[in-house]
């Protein structure tokens, strides 16, 4: 399994290092939006992670949102901030007790000890426009504790505002079968690159 998660946010998710991240382009039409405050409705919107292996297989799943909001200024996402609840993490590629054994093992200290750190943190600083209804933002992405930039495309389209955003879970000190802190783990290594794709529906 590739390894989680945050999100965060929002929870995407691009590297969280600027120098390493990664954007995957949103490929619905975009449309105009207007300069307005826009919250989300948290029980519309979704996350969904995807983690890796280097034996090819994979796991996903969804983390909630706590909350979120972000304004547009001049035709720009000039700020925003999203909460994400860790205590969420679901797998929806496994059933029963591989199921249950995995979300547990997610949420413990080998990956993201969401009984200390049971919230992830997104914060939008800036964006600039890529064309219309599209932009590439920059922000803060936390978890553990941890912060580091975020650059990811966002996108407002007929189905709600999407992104695709990666971030490197090595550098939010999330070790497990990490090829960052291991040498020689074969098959077993999990890639540090954590995939979210998320869609947002706002009031």
């Amino acid at each position: 399994m590739k390894k989680l998660f945050t999100l965060l946010m929002f929870v995407s998710l691009v590297s969280c290092n600027m120098n390493s991240n990664k954007t995957e382009d949103t490929n619905d039409a975009t449309i105009t939006a207007a300069d307005a405050t826009y919250n989300i409705v948290k029980e519309e919107s979704s996350l969904v992670w995807t983690g890796r292996e280097v034996s090819t297989s994979s796991h996903y799943g969804t983390i909630n949102f706590t909350s979120g909001q972000f304004e547009i200024a001049d035709g720009l996402i000039s700020q925003g901030e999203f909460l994400v609840d860790m205590t969420s993490i679901n797998v929806q590629d496994m059933t029963g007790g591989s199921k249950e054994r995995l979300e547990g093992h997610l949420r413990s200290d080998d990956f993201f000890s969401v009984e200390s750190f049971p919230t992830a943190h997104l914060y939008i600083s800036s964006s600039e426009v890529i064309s219309n209804g599209k932009w590439m933002v920059n922000g803060f992405l936390t978890i553990k504790d941890i912060s580091h930039p975020v650059l990811f495309e966002m996108a407002n389209t007929e189905d709600g505002w999407n992104a695709n955003l990666v971030f490197d879970r090595s550098k939010y000190n999330v070790k497990f079968r990490s090829g960052t802190f291991f040498e020689n783990l074969g098959d077993k290594l999990i890639y540090d690159d954590i995939e979210l794709k998320i869609n947002l529906k706002t009031s």
